[in-house]
């Protein structure tokens, strides 16, 4: 048996709502993308969904809102979604992906059942201004410190392909690795045609280079997950991302997209001789 992968699934809970103009992201309003949207799921509905996820496998599960960051109310529904979930599924890491936050809302959020927080740098601090205006790159990292403070697990990546330079991409794995997360979400551009970000500009092999430097500076024992965009790059040739770092992945759906069935994902692990990993430590 080669390594155990490590499995999470992703639960939208609200989705295509957020005002920022982030242009690689479907769910801001600006861009009309043809996506679902809605208000908060029921927390019922968020519970059996974390059921069915782990009953494939996965080891996380995330509640993701969409906005630029968190609110009261917002603090408030991921709090009670997490009671909610930790009272009916054991052994599933909780990670909450909700935006820019406060020390005391994540604080508040790691007293309530949540885990881990996820908030991505999404590419280099000098091409930040290019994708996104009305936000500012340094929000995003001084998040990901804020999480760390209040002992929560950080989880943080970035988006690949979105018309970055080979400088941007160093910048952002150095700049990731300087916070020492305990997971990192690689994620390659998705293009649809409501976004302003067009096309995408990463090969099989740049990818594949990445996510061999992002297990170079990180080490050993983190997790490395090939997350959004991994059927574009690596559909048929998953095993050379995990030879080449990667030991987890998303199962199931991403936020806007659709990813391969769970149980298609399991067969595949299988087949290539992975196994499943049953604990988030070790």
């Amino acid at each position: 048996m080669k390594k155990e992968i490590f499995l999470c699934a992703i639960n939208n809970i609200l989705s295509g709502t957020c005002l920022e103009d982030c242009k690689f992201c479907t769910q801001s309003v600006r861009y009309h993308a043809d996506i679902e949207r809605y208000n908060y799921k029921s927390i019922d509905t968020i519970v059996q969904e974390a059921k069915k996820a782990k009953s494939y496998g996965a080891l996380g599960y995330c509640l993701v809102t969409a906005g630029k960051g968190l609110d009261d109310k917002k603090v408030d529904f991921v709090a009670r979604a997490s009671q909610a979930i930790k009272a009916e599924v054991d052994n599933l890491n909780l990670i909450a992906c909700n935006g820019t936050a406060s020390i005391e809302q994540l604080r508040y959020l790691k007293e309530h059942g949540i885990d881990s927080y996820n908030h991505n740098l999404e590419t280099s601090e000098e091409y930040y201004a290019t994708i996104c205006t009305t936000h500012s790159w340094s929000e995003r990292y001084e998040t990901c410190q804020n999480a760390k403070s209040v002992g929560l697990q950080l989880c943080t990546g970035g988006i690949f392909g979105m018309g970055e330079t080979a400088e941007d991409r160093t910048s952002l794995l150095n700049a990731i690795a300087s916070l020492n997360p305990d997971s990192t979400p690689l994620n390659f551009y998705h293009p649809n045609k409501a976004l302003p970000i067009k096309s995408r500009n990463i090969s099989q092999e740049e990818a594949l280079q990445i996510v061999s430097r992002a297990r170079k500076l990180l080490g050993e024992e983190k997790l490395l997950m090939v997350a959004g965009g991994r059927e574009l790059l690596f559909e048929g040739s998953e095993e050379l991302m995990f030879e080449a770092g990667a030991n987890a992945m998303v199962i199931g759906n991403y936020l806007t997209t659709t990813g391969d069935a769970p149980l298609k994902d399991k067969k595949m692990l299988e087949k290539l001789g992975y196994g499943v990993a049953v604990s988030c430590h070790g």
